[in-house]
């Protein structure tokens, strides 16, 4: 078996041999093209420079709709804007057309109702789907399909009833409360699915009323003394604390298994948790179903 030179015709008896011939003479055969004219070179770097010297680039850079290429973007920006050969680039939010314009998308996205987050019955369309869910979930669609189980008024959620629950507004039930109702579901809930377990429990806690002193005025505003928030006026400043908003968080996510740990002070911050889908733990309408058992059931709470 014998080895030949990439250049000229003599042969060799082992590749090492012929390597090093063609390492001696440069006779290593040319593999790197110009990219414009026929020369080849025995290194990238020299067709390179070659290509360099000469302006022998091979145009790069194609037009957005037709098969011409050019060596800049700006050579290539002339003849689609001389031609007209933009190619169109605005989207339809749901099918695959593209326009030239913002408003020609928009047209077409009116005409078919192809908006992205569109409420067809409304004829509305939402920035995100956040908001148009929100929307679909509302009293304009929903209606008042939870009835309170005492005074019976009618509500759109399960977190509506139960802030009216635990705000003490039931006029058919005014011992309820957000500690009465606490109390309620703990006995209900001995293993704390949605419970959470409290070192010292006072009675009373949840539904205190604090007053602000004149302590609480700074010189400029009246100052919260947990969180240094300020208010104009000290009525603003006793709503604020006498909010939820520093109570303990008695209630957590029942979504154990996606591993969700929100926790709530109020029942009905669980339900619009809940209601909000941002878990995944269950369907919108499947929440509306589970307020009564919580509520009204007589047997131990389970999200089933």
């Amino acid at each position: 078996m014998s080895y030949e030179c990439d250049t000229c015709t003599r042969c060799f008896a082992s590749q090492s041999a012929c390597n090093q011939h063609m390492n001696a003479i440069d006779h290593w055969a040319p593999r790197y093209d110009c990219e414009t004219c026929t020369r080849d070179f025995v290194s990238q770097r020299a067709a390179d420079q070659h290509m360099d010297s000469r302006d022998h680039w091979a145009p790069k850079i194609e037009c957005e709709r037709c098969d011409r290429k050019f060596h800049t973007q700006t050579a290539a920006d002339q003849h689609m804007g001389a031609r007209g050969h933009w190619a169109p680039k605005v989207e339809c939010e749901i099918c695959e057309k593209m326009f030239f314009t913002q408003t020609a998308a928009d047209q077409h996205m009116k005409s078919l109702k192809h908006w992205r987050d569109y409420c067809a019955d409304c004829d509305r369309h939402f920035m995100n789907g956040n908001n148009l869910r929100i929307h679909l979930n509302s009293k304009t669609h929903r209606g008042k399909n939870v009835p309170c189980p005492f005074c019976k008024v009618p509500f759109t959620t399960a977190s509506g009833l139960s802030h009216h629950l635990e705000a003490g507004a039931c006029t058919s039930a005014r011992s309820l409360n957000r500690e009465s109702i606490h109390h309620i579901i703990r006995e209900r809930d001995p293993n704390g699915l949605i419970t959470s377990k409290q070192i010292g429990w006072h009675t009373g806690e949840m539904n205190s009323t604090y007053s602000s002193t004149s302590s609480a005025y700074n010189g400029d505003s009246w100052e919260c003394y947990i969180c240094h928030r300020e208010f104009k006026t000290v009525k603003s400043l006793d709503s604020h604390i006498n909010s939820p908003i520093h109570k303990t968080k008695v209630y957590h996510c029942p979504n154990s298994r996606g591993r969700c740990e929100r926790q709530f002070v109020s029942l009905a911050g669980m339900f619009n948790h809940l209601e909000s889908e941002s878990c995944d733990f269950m369907r919108f309408e499947k929440v509306q179903g589970q307020v009564a058992n919580v509520l009204e059931g007589r047997r131990l709470i389970s999200f089933g």
